[in-house]
């Protein structure tokens, strides 16, 4: 059995390393999160029931979100999204202005979603950002659908209200 999660884990590893990676970085903050992608598969294939996973990537994303807090706590990190990160979501394919308001746009989001209290942050990044499911979230978070879709709706109200803009111009922006 164990030859067995094992395979199946460096399966998931080939298939997901890739966005558990992205989810770390988005989640965290930093680009320096090699580590606790390892630590996230290590955790994985301790796991005693690999076998009854249906979704194994929500699994993975509960998991790394998992890591990242226990890596915030040890060091005690209080910021995210910091500008190293931004600098890759600039569009290359538009006008400089268009790619300026783009940027300042996602800056923008980024710092807004940087003062949001945690479980807003969580919710944005997994639904806003990742774009999973209501279903995958409240997976990876460990709560219902509807408190998913309710968190969800009070963090856009949240942005909505430090900016007095609207929240889908701006989440679409931050996006594309």
């Amino acid at each position: 059995m164990e030859d067995h999660t094992g395979i199946r884990i460096e399966q998931w590893f080939h298939s997901y390393s890739q966005d558990v990676y992205r989810f770390l970085v988005y989640y965290t903050g930093r680009t320096d999160i090699d580590d606790l992608v390892q630590e996230t598969f290590i955790r994985a294939l301790k796991a005693t029931q690999v076998t009854e996973i249906e979704n194994p990537k929500t699994w993975l994303f509960a998991i790394a979100r998992n890591v990242a807090i226990d890596e915030r706590r040890k060091t005690k990190l209080i910021s995210w999204l910091p500008d190293i990160f931004l600098q890759h979501l600039v569009s290359h394919d538009k006008t400089p202005e268009e790619s300026l308001m783009l940027s300042e746009n996602k800056r923008l989001l980024y710092e807004m979603i940087n003062q949001l209290k945690s479980s807003y942050r969580d919710v944005l990044i997994l639904r806003g950002i990742k774009g999973l499911s209501s279903k995958e979230t409240a997976e990876v978070l460990g709560w219902t659908e509807a408190k998913v879709n309710l968190t969800l709706h009070r963090a856009m109200k949240a942005i909505q209200n430090k900016r007095h803009v609207s929240i889908a111009e701006v989440m679409n922006d931050a996006i594309m």
